[in-house]
C-alpha cells in the first residue's frame, strides 16, 4: 500500500517519521523519513476533509434548506414584482432575479460555514485538537476557506438548478460567473473566520450576521437594478462590496451590468486581499485561539 504520514515527530527535527504498511511478503512494519511539508499536507487534507464532512453530514440543513429559502424568494418576488420592476430592457424580472439569489445564497452559506465551525470549536473546547497538529496558519486558513467555498458553490448550484425550470437563463460569460463565485465565496469564508475568531458566544456571531452580513447582502442589488434607485442610494451602494460581487456575477449571465465588470473585479479582488491579510494576521497571532 502507499506510504502515509501518521504524525509529526519532535519539533526540532527537520523530518518526521511515518509508519509504512509492510509488504505482503514482510512481517511487521517498516519506517521511513518524511518531510515536514508532507506531514503538513496530510494535516491540511485531513482538516479540509473534516470541514467538508461537517456540513455534508447534515446537508439537509446546510444545503437543502438554503436552496428552498431561495426558491421561495423567487416564487414570491417574481409573482409580485414581475410586471412592476424594470431592469435590463428585454430581460424579465424573474430572469434577472435568479443570479442574484444564487449569489446571495452562495455568500451567506460560505460565511455560515467557516464562522459556525470556529465558534462551535471554541465553545466546546475541541479547537485545541485543530491547533495541535503541525499546520501553519496559512494551511489552517486555506482549509477553512476552501470548505466554505465548497458549501457556497454547492448551495448556489442547487439554487440555479432548481430555478432553471422557471426561467430561460442565458450564460453569456461563464468564466466571469466562475471567477465571481469563487472570489465571493472566499471573501465571505474569510469574513466568517474573522467573525468566528472574534466572537466568544453564539449571540455575538448572530449579531455580526444580522447587523452586517444580512443588510449588506439585501442592499446589494439582489432584488433590483441599481439604476432603479434614487441617486443617493446609488452612491451608497457603491461603497458596498457585496454589490460588486453580485453585479459582476450577474454580468456573467446577461453580458450587462450596472457598473463595469472590470471595476467589480477590481473591488472584489482588493476586498479579498484585505480580508485574507487580516484573517492571516489574526491566525498568525493566535488571537482568541491560542490566548
Amino acid at each position: 500500500m502507499s506510504n502515509r504520514c501518521l504524525r509529526a515527530c519532535a519539533k526540532p527535527a527537520p523530518v518526521c517519521w511515518s509508519l509504512r504498511w509492510a509488504n505482503p511478503t514482510w512481517s511487521g512494519y517498516s519506517w521511513r523519513s518524511c518531510t515536514v511539508r508532507e506531514a503538513r499536507l496530510v494535516g491540511f487534507r485531513t482538516l479540509l476533509y473534516k470541514e467538508v464532512l461537517r456540513f455534508w453530514k447534515v446537508s439537509f440543513q446546510t444545503v437543502a434548506a438554503p436552496v428552498l429559502n431561495a426558491v421561495l424568494f423567487l416564487l414570491i418576488f417574481s409573482h409580485v414584482l414581475d410586471r412592476h420592476v424594470t431592469v435590463y430592457g428585454d430581460i424579465a424580472y424573474t430572469t434577472f432575479l435568479v443570479p442574484g439569489l444564487v449569489m446571495m445564497s452562495l455568500l451567506q452559506n460560505a460565511f455560515a460555514n467557516s464562522s459556525s465551525s470556529l465558534i462551535q470549536s471554541k465553545i466546546t473546547g475541541n479547537i485545541i485538537f485543530v491547533l495541535l497538529p503541525p499546520l501553519s496558519y496559512r494551511e489552517f486558513y486555506a482549509a477553512y476557506v476552501i470548505a466554505a467555498v465548497a458549501r457556497g458553490l454547492l448551495v448556489g448550484a442547487g439554487v440555479l438548478l432548481v430555478s432553471l425550470p422557471f426561467v430561460e437563463l442565458p450564460f453569456a460569460h461563464p468564466l466571469w460567473i466562475l471567477v465571481f463565485a469563487l472570489m465571493g465565496g472566499a471573501i465571505l469564508g474569510s469574513l466568517g473566520m474573522i467573525a468566528g475568531i472574534w466572537a466568544d458566544k453564539f449571540d455575538q456571531l448572530a449579531a455580526f450576521q444580522n447587523f452586517l452580513i444580512l443588510p449588506l447582502t439585501m442592499l446589494s442589488g439582489v432584488f433590483y437594478s441599481l439604476h432603479s434607485l434614487p441617486q443617493l442610494w446609488q452612491d451608497i451602494s457603491h461603497v458596498n462590496p457585496f454589490f460588486f460581487m453580485i453585479d459582476g456575477f450577474r454580468y456573467g449571465f446577461f453580458g450587462q451590468s450596472d457598473v463595469s465588470p472590470w471595476l467589480s473585479l477590481a473591488v472584489v479582488g482588493v476586498s479579498f486581499s484585505l480580508l485574507a491579510a487580516l484573517t492571516l494576521a489574526l491566525l498568525a497571532r493566535g488571537y482568541k485561539l491560542r490566548t
